[in-house]
């Protein structure tokens, strides 16, 4: 096929709605929404029909020790270094239609347009699924990209349990995706992942395309702030050792950096927990999560350090104790040049209004980029919501997207 020719090539956007929508029957919720969290029986199911889906392809299919599903369609070049696109399946307990799985099957969909057209690339072309992106049941998020960059060992990921004890190695093999192969990387051309925006800022500027250039740096921290239980009567306010009365001052202050860093800097108080957790009785341990994110690592670094005086001076002043360890850390990320250049050559190509954006959110192409060039193709969600069932993104935006993702992956496989 001739340049001009590969140039007018589509993908099939009704096809690749008609496969979303079959998708997000599986974990489907009362309010729209997907619930198909990560070694579930529905993630299974979502599994064996995107496993389907590529054998139908004719992809070879191969599955790691992590979980991780690998769709190959061979180049002219056997032994050529492969141009990769993909994401994930699993979602949030209460999550939409298309965070991750919309990237997978974008993904399935660039190669099943690649077949239709009779198109040999001279590189292998593979669609991916990684293993637990969300952390929603399994801390850290990421996993699966994360053992195959070399960021976790095999033994930690595989150990690291749910709520219920229950762990990734045994979750693993009983929905029967234990892989064989090795978890590991191996020779990538480029890399190339399709999601929503998660955000607003391509509906507010009327952008049907975002050309992701990098990925906030992103902490994940379990605040612990000990003090004394005692009676909740009894005691006086101006005697009490009350890890809460630290713990406002400590969140007001945060919030007041942040926003001197605004508009990129990010704080979240996602989870918290007081113990021994009786209405009347003051409590001697509290714990909050924390998600600091910031673009700029520098900006990132001194967050923390900021983050941590806080806590010391707080603390200190009313006899408590506050400790900052890690949960998860995720340094700022520059995608490559040669990936950005190919998606935004692309968006050009076609004509689609679009723009350099940074994601705010952290995604496989995180781990992804630190063994392959890589880059993201963002397309606009409702509102800018997302992990939430009234996620929502319009068929000609995803479509457009895929188109991206159709021509980006052109650019890399054909050289």
């Amino acid at each position: 096929m001739n340049t001009n020719a590969l140039h007018e090539l589509r993908i099939d956007g009704d096809r690749l709605w008609r496969s979303l929508m079959e998708m997000a029957r599986i974990g489907a919720t009362e309010r729209g929404g997907c619930n198909r969290q990560t070694l579930t029986d529905d993630d299974r199911q979502g599994r064996d029909l995107f496993v389907e889906w590529c054998q139908d392809a004719g992809c070879e299919v191969h599955v790691d020790q992590m979980g991780n599903i690998f769709a190959r369609r061979s180049g002219a070049v056997a032994e050529a270094a492969c141009v990769m696109a993909g994401s994930h399946l699993d979602t949030q307990p209460t999550g939409g239609k298309f965070d991750g799985v919309y990237g997978v099957l974008a993904g399935l969909e660039v190669i099943r347009s690649l077949n239709d057209a009779n198109v040999d690339t001279h590189r292998p072309i593979e669609a991916v699924c990684w293993t637990n992106e969300e952390g929603a049941r399994f801390a850290p998020a990421m996993i699966g990209s994360g053992v195959w960059a070399g960021e976790f060992e095999l033994a930690y990921a595989h150990g690291r349990t749910d709520k219920q004890g229950k762990s990734i190695g045994d979750e693993l093999a009983r929905i029967g995706y234990l892989g064989a192969e090795t978890c590991e990387a191996y020779p990538v051309f480029a890399a190339f992942e399709a999601h929503i925006e998660q955000g607003p800022i391509l509906e507010k500027e009327h952008r049907q395309i975002g050309v992701v250039t990098g990925v906030q740096g992103i902490r994940w921290y379990d605040l612990v702030i000990d003090g004394q239980a005692s009676h909740a009567g009894p005691t006086p306010m101006d005697m009490r050792r009350d890890p809460f009365m630290a713990l406002a001052k400590i969140i007001d202050q945060l919030y007041a950096l942040i926003e001197s860093y605004a508009p990129w800097a990010r704080v979240t108080f996602g989870d918290i927990r007081a113990e021994p957790g009786s209405r009347n009785t003051v409590p001697e341990r509290v714990t909050i999560t924390v998600d600091l994110r910031h673009p700029d690592q520098s900006v990132l670094d001194g967050l923390d350090q900021a983050f941590r005086r806080i806590v010391d001076t707080e603390c200190g002043a009313r006899d408590l104790s506050g400790t900052v360890p890690w949960e998860w850390h995720s340094p700022a990320v520059v995608f490559a040049e040669a990936c950005v250049n190919a998606v935004r050559s692309a968006a050009q190509m076609l004509d689609y209004e679009h723009m350099p954006i940074v994601s705010g959110a952290g995604h496989d192409s995180v781990y992804v980029s630190r063994v392959a060039p890589t880059s993201m193709i963002f397309v606009p969600c409702e509102g800018g919501i997302s992990h939430n069932e009234i996620e929502n993104a319009t068929a000609e935006d995803l479509e457009a997207g895929c188109n991206v993702l159709l021509h980006a992956i052109l650019d890399r496989a054909m050289r």
